[in-house]
């Protein structure tokens, strides 16, 4: 498939209410409204195609970047790829759900979100911490060191409270992935979340949100799913 049939497939999956719903979110034209589910039967014909994926992505179309991180190939990825996917991911839904995912498929993720999350930028900050909640909820504890992920915990601790508003909210879910998903600092993560307390997220024309690690956590030990890994990132 090319560009033109791909765009033509999801303009004609189309519905206002998602469009809405994604504009709520911070969307922004030119988009379609396509639900994610919807995409499947599309990437399953094409699988993986890194070049189509940088046409899509490039199209500034928010249901064709999406689903360009559907099928892009990430370890035919360099850094600067990932570097300028993230340019253009104007908020959260992609810097967050399209290329942190995308980024924690690669070999080069770690080092790539590292870089991420010291830059001082809104959502690159936000991708960075994102990612490490994708690759700690999937991949095996021991691909990780548990000091840098210890120390880590305590720069969200620290930090989370001054850092801008969607940072912060993937600084939480980092919290809580590591208490839920890395069974080695599960304690640490619990203790942090105690320490951090509710978190504020303040949103444009919508009341602020309140997240809390330590009642989310608490929640899954209580499900039994200390421990719990996804069997995939990409949907």
């Amino acid at each position: 498939m090319n560009v033109q049939e791909v765009m033509q497939e999801l303009e004609a999956l189309r519905k206002e209410r998602t469009k809405k719903i994604y504009i709520s979110n911070g969307a922004r034209e030119p988009l379609f409204g396509v639900a994610t589910g919807q995409m499947k039967p599309i990437a399953k014909k094409i699988k993986k195609d890194q070049a189509l994926a940088e046409e899509l992505y490039a199209t500034g179309n928010y249901d064709a970047m999406y689903f360009a991180g559907i099928i892009a190939d990430p370890k035919a990825m360099t850094e600067s790829d990932f570097d300028r996917w993230m340019d253009d991911a104007y908020f959260y839904m992609l810097s967050d759900y399209v290329v942190a995912v995308t980024l924690s498929e690669s070999d080069i993720a770690q080092e790539v979100a590292d870089k991420w999350i010291a830059s001082g930028e809104e959502l690159r900050m936000s991708g960075g911490w994102s990612c490490y909640c994708w690759l700690l909820g999937n991949r095996p504890d021991t691909e990780f060191n548990p000091d840098k992920i210890a120390s880590m915990l305590d720069q969200v601790k620290e930090k989370i409270h001054d850092s801008p508003e969607r940072t912060k909210s993937a600084m939480n879910n980092f919290i809580y992935t590591v208490g839920v998903s890395y069974i080695p600092l599960h304690e640490k993560a619990l203790e942090t979340a105690e320490a951090v307390g509710p978190v504020e997220v303040k949103r444009e024309k919508k009341k602020s949100s309140f997240l809390n690690a330590f009642e989310s956590i608490q929640k899954d030990i209580d499900k039994g799913r200390i421990g719990f890994k996804r069997k995939y990132v990409r949907c």
